[in-house]
């Protein structure tokens, strides 16, 4: 069974991707400060199925302890083959008026917080002789968004770690990409007022918002075999808004 580390894996998108990837036989570890009803109910119901997802607590923020973390991960599951690099915070705030403690975090958590963590498990990888890397990043990396400077920087920063990293490991036969969604159709969004939600998808070429699991689909396809000559690449999930 192939192990894959989903950071963020609790809720939201990252739960969908562990259930995505356990549906597809992959061994996943959800990794998250802590276990949600919903990655619960998603482990027990993983559990029958050909592919499974356990759970491990961590504070991704806690940069220096990485190191120790993927140590143990690798004692209790050996060999990890894929890491989905989902994890993060979305803090908004104009910029002349953000605090700077929440500078810090954002930075931290959605750029530091990734890379070190990549660092350790693409070591391994490294010695393994192949492994695949997906990196969440998000339309507004690229597109811009009032309010979500910063936010927005944090993510492009995952387009130019993306780019660089596919160079630096593809001759090892690891290959790195990113996925860019865009305004994603959650239970947050369905409880907008039915005039504000269809604004919003009227926005894409396809008048609706992508769904989590069309996110999830294309972690899987990036894992599999079909995604073994595209490295470097962006995969722009947005039903259009960018067109």
């Amino acid at each position: 069974m192939r192990r894959v580390v989903v950071t963020g894996g609790s809720r939201g998108i990252g739960l969908g991707i562990a259930q995505r990837l356990a549906a597809a036989s992959y061994g996943v570890i959800a990794v998250a400060r802590r276990e949600s009803e919903e990655l619960t109910a998603a482990i027990a119901a993983a559990a029958p199925g050909p592919g499974a997802i356990a759970f491990k607590a961590f504070d991704l923020g806690e940069i220096d302890a990485i190191p120790d973390f993927v140590k143990s991960l690798r004692r209790e599951f050996g060999s990890i083959y894929g890491l989905v690099n989902n994890a993060g915070i979305g803090t908004e705030g104009v910029l002349a008026t953000m605090h700077n403690t929440q500078i810090d975090a954002l930075v931290r958590i959605n750029v530091t917080s990734p890379i070190v963590l990549t660092k350790y498990i693409v070591r391994q990888m490294m010695a393994d002789g192949g492994g695949r890397i997906v990196n969440i990043s998000s339309i507004i990396g690229s597109t811009g968004y009032n309010g979500l400077s910063v936010y927005g920087a944090t993510k492009a920063a995952a387009l130019g770690f993306t780019r660089s990293l596919a160079r630096e490991v593809g001759r090892l036969g690891i290959t790195v990409n990113a996925i860019a969604p865009g305004f994603i159709d959650t239970e947050l969004t369905k409880g907008l007022a039915g005039e504000g939600r269809d604004k919003i998808a009227n926005r894409s070429a396809l008048r609706r918002l992508p769904e989590i699991d069309d996110v999830a689909r294309m972690v899987e396809y990036l894992l599999g075999d079909g995604g073994r000559n595209i490295t470097g690449s962006v995969q722009t999930i947005d039903a259009g808004n960018t067109a």
